[in-house]
């Protein structure tokens, strides 16, 4: 069996002949993928896009309210604001 039947049976490029340098800048094109290491890196995404949601919606409803009166006498609730907004 010649070198180019037996490079041609192995799929992608784990096949073809390339340099140390460029498997060690491109690893993920050489490397089986990992099921479990898949699961474990997208449940720890999801959980940190999660925690970042729901700290923005806890500091959206946690800005404190107070009473203004305007100068017609109405009264009514008002966000805090700062002058930055």
């Amino acid at each position: 069996m010649s070198p180019s039947e037996n490079d041609s049976k192995i799929p992608g490029l784990r096949g073809v002949r390339t340099t140390s340098l460029f498997r060690a800048v491109n690893p993920e094109l050489f490397i089986k993928p990992n099921k479990p290491v898949m699961v474990l890196g997208l449940v720890s995404i999801t959980l940190c896009v999660g925690y970042l949601g729901y700290l923005h919606a806890v500091k959206e409803n946690s800005q404190e309210l107070y009473e203004v009166t305007d100068s017609e006498g109405e009264r009514y609730m008002r966000r805090k604001s700062s002058k930055w907004d």
